[in-house]
């Protein structure tokens, strides 16, 4: 062991090394008839040898002479066991009976055919935990093979949330030398780190094999689990709160599951769902907050006698219940039927403020009764505003005038200020055309770039028909919350589609790149497909929403309030949800998204007014982000550009999963706001996820290894035995590029110029 041997070899073509001979014996003689010429005089002769010396070790350099030295490895050779502890390793699905093998015994369940099992199902961890001894991995008849184990998950704090099987192979290759082999221990479930194959190329390329060896289930446990509860960050007291939750059943069975809503930890809510065989149901329940404060909701199905995992069948979510009081601002110009049915279900809204201007033509004045305003707001008035609903208004002819004669459309400098509302201040915009083709002049305003849909210019005072026109879900809309009006999917869009029907809705070419179309006529096509008739788009902070028909009033037909009140309540809402999130006298905080996981980029928005009320142009906002840990991070916001003004914005990424406390304050106004920020898990390491034997056959295929399953691990014995000791490294000195061969030559020219010069040849 650790022995050297050295040789002496040439790396060359066979007529470079002719050619070479033929320059050596040429040169030779050529010197010899030298020196012979001269009388044989000694100073000649020294000269042509050394002349002679030169041309050989050219023809030498040119054919490229190496000296290898061979090393045999001077330790005992090294087989890894590198075996992941991971959390996805705890998943319970290796499941033993006794007369099938784990697989077919799964399989045999999810098709509804009970086996007799003979033990519980066990963990991946606990089943390759009796592998971890050398005496399982040594062969009996190799003595000079040294067994080590290597634990690995990820690198993460803390390292079992994540597997990054790239870096732990890799560490066995840069940490252990003379590798015969790599025995893998995996689900092959990798979520962080690059990609396996990266690492596994490299052991192809140091010629070290890689066996895996699975464990876990290539098909879907027995097993009922709550997939998703979608909850917003807040709730308002005394008002109805929708919790839709997604149940999956992948059991051999229909299933009519009990699904319980408790809050905090007292069960409330109770609701009985189908759930069909090998596919997932959706369902939500109704949650009436009854007071203000901070709630935990916990949504749980009981364990099934079928299922093998229990860890999933409840998810749990906390909501923070505040006081509402939604600040909403309607602008029309005729008194149309939706405009006061619209009003009338916004007014009766416990939660919301209504103030109505009235843009009437044939009025001589502006403005109304009760809840209505003379004019227009100002630019500080306006910001109080969450939500702003444009009816059939349009834009005047005069672009830049104080006064105007105009009374039944807006300014531009108006125009202006709604987009700066939506675009810094996180407003709502909501348009609604009219008959009267108002709109049509939007389209050369500053609401240009905020409409979400582009009309046809050639029909400009909509589509109207004796044939009744419905709204068609699309699947976007089939999932909103913004457009639920059933109890299920299926109910959701059965409602839609039984809704009164409407005889006009406005000319729409197409919807704009970057919207979302909720609902199409169910008929009406335009050149790019369906008609789109709601349609919303995320403009700066703000969001927009396009209504394509003014009938929704109809909705009252045969139920009253039910859909209309619920739908426009809903608008409200999800319109003005960012600008709920914090606020204060003069600073609002808000976020994006509301319910972060760790890692993710949180955009941070605030809106900040001066001592007068007008948006703070120039100054400074600090965020003081509170860990749960108690770690403070210090984010400076920055104000935004363009429109964005009194905006100021930032980002930071939250490291730790729990409740953050977020602290603004402005130093040049001196106000401040806080509020909680729930950060959630990012849960890589789910258990009961399949196992990945494809990337472990991958890996064990790149390295000329082999895949196998625990029950096969004792036929790796055999691979393992077979396995040849590692090569003896070569360590090649390259002769021809040496400096030292480089000096010689030039020392040597020099021996030979100088020389020539004292016998006087030069």
């Amino acid at each position: 062991m650790g022995e050297q041997q050295g040789s002496l070899e040439f790396f060359s073509s066979g007529s470079i090394l002719g050619f070479g001979l033929v320059v050596v014996v040429v040169a030779g003689v050529l010197c010899w008839l030298a020196w012979r010429r001269s009388g044989y005089i000694m100073k000649t002769g020294v000269l042509e040898l050394l002349r002679f010396v030169l041309i050989c070790l050219v023809v030498v350099t040119l054919n490229q002479p190496e000296w290898l030295q061979t090393r045999l490895p001077d330790q005992r050779s090294t087989l890894a066991v590198l075996w992941d502890t991971s959390n996805s390793m705890k998943t319970r699905d290796v499941v033993l009976t006794r007369n099938s093998t784990p697989i077919q015994d799964l399989k045999a369940r999810v098709a509804g055919q009970a086996q007799d099992i003979s033990t519980e199902p066990k963990s991946r961890a606990e089943t390759i935990q009796p592998l971890m001894s050398e005496n399982v991995w040594k062969p009996s008849d190799v003595s000079d093979l040294n067994v080590v184990f290597e634990p690995f998950s990820s690198q993460l704090d803390p390292a079992e949330e994540a597997t990054d099987l790239n870096a732990g192979l890799s560490h066995v290759l840069d940490t252990h030398a003379n590798l015969r082999g790599v025995v893998l221990l995996s689900d092959g479930d990798w979520n962080v780190g690059n990609s396996p194959v990266e690492a596994a190329t490299k052991f192809r390329m140091k010629g070290v094999p890689v066996f895996t060896v699975g464990v876990g289930s290539e098909v879907p446990l027995p097993d009922l689990e709550v997939v998703s509860v979608d909850v917003p960050t807040y709730a308002v007291a005394n008002k109805q709160l929708r919790i839709p939750f997604v149940v999956r059943n992948t059991l051999g069975q229909d299933r009519d599951v009990s699904v319980t809503l408790s809050v905090n930890e007292k069960p409330t809510h109770s609701k009985v769902v189908r759930v069909l065989a090998m596919n997932q149901a959706q369902d939500n329940m109704v949650w009436t907050p009854p007071a203000i404060g901070d709630w935990t909701l916990t949504v749980r199905i009981p364990r099934d006698t079928e299922e093998l995992v229990a860890e999933n069948n409840e998810i749990s979510v906390p909501i923070s219940v505040r006081p509402e009081q939604l600040k909403v601002l309607v602008i029309e110009s005729y008194p149309r039927w939706e405009y006061r049915y619209l009003r009338n279900a916004l007014e009766r809204d416990p939660g919301v403020e209504l103030t109505c201007l009235l843009f009437h033509p044939e009025l001589l004045d502006v403005g109304g009764g009760r809840g209505y305003i003379n004019s227009f707001p100002t630019t500080n008035a306006l910001s109080r505003y969450d939500v702003v609903f444009l009816g059939d208004v349009g834009i005047g002819q005069e672009q830049n005038y104080a006064e105007r004669d105009d009374l039944s459309s807006l300014t531009y400098q108006q125009a202006r200020d709604l987009r700066q509302l939506v675009s810094a201040q996180a407003a709502g915009l909501v348009f609604i055309p009219g008959r009267t083709g108002m709109h049509d002049s939007l389209m050369s305003s500053p609401l240009a770039d905020l409409y979400p849909v582009v009309l046809d210019a050639t029909t400009p005072y909509g589509v109207g028909s004796s044939k009744r026109g419905y709204f068609s879900l699309t699947q976007l809309g089939q999932r909103s919350l913004l457009t639920r009006l059933g109890e299920t999917d299926e109910g959701n869009s059965e409602v839609w589609r039984t809704l009164p029907g409407f005889y006009w809705y406005a000319a729409v070419k197409r919807a704009k790149v970057g919207t979302e179309t909720l609902a199409v006529h169910d008929q009406a096509t335009a050149p790019s497909g369906r008609v789109p008739l709601i349609v919303t788009k995320t403009y700066g902070a703000g969001k927009v929403l396009f209504m394509g028909t003014d009938t929704a009033w109809r909705w009252r037909q045969g139920v009253e309030d039910k859909y209309h009140y619920r739908f426009w309540s809903q608008v409200a809402r999800w319109m003005a949800y960012r600008r709920q999130m914090a606020q204060g006298e003069s600073m609002r905080l808000f976020y994006s998204p509301d319910r972060p996981h760790v890692d993710d980029v949180l955009a941070l928005n605030a809106n900040v007014s001066d001592p007068l009320g007008s948006p703070l142009e120039e100054g400074s906002v600090i965020v003081q982000a509170i860990s749960p840990s108690g770690k403070t991070q210090v984010i400076r916001l920055r104000p935004g550009e363009g429109d964005a003004v009194g905006l100021f914005t930032g980002s930071f990424v939250p490291k730790e999963a729990g409740n953050y406390r977020l602290v603004a304050s402005s130093t040049e106004t001196g106000a401040s706001v806080e509020t909680d920020l729930t950060v959630q898990g990012l849960n890589r390491e789910q258990q009961g996820r399949l196992a990945r034997f494809d990337v472990l056959e991958e890996i064990a295929k790149i390295t000329d290894g082999k895949l196998v399953s625990v029950s096969e691990v004792s036929s790796l014995l055999d691979y393992l035995a077979a396995l040849p000791e590692p090569e003896p490294t070569v360590h090649r000195t390259r002769i021809w590029a040496h400096p030292l061969w480089a000096g010689l030559l030039l020392l040597l020219l020099g021996l030979f110029w100088v020389a020539r010069k004292m016998t006087g040849a030069v």
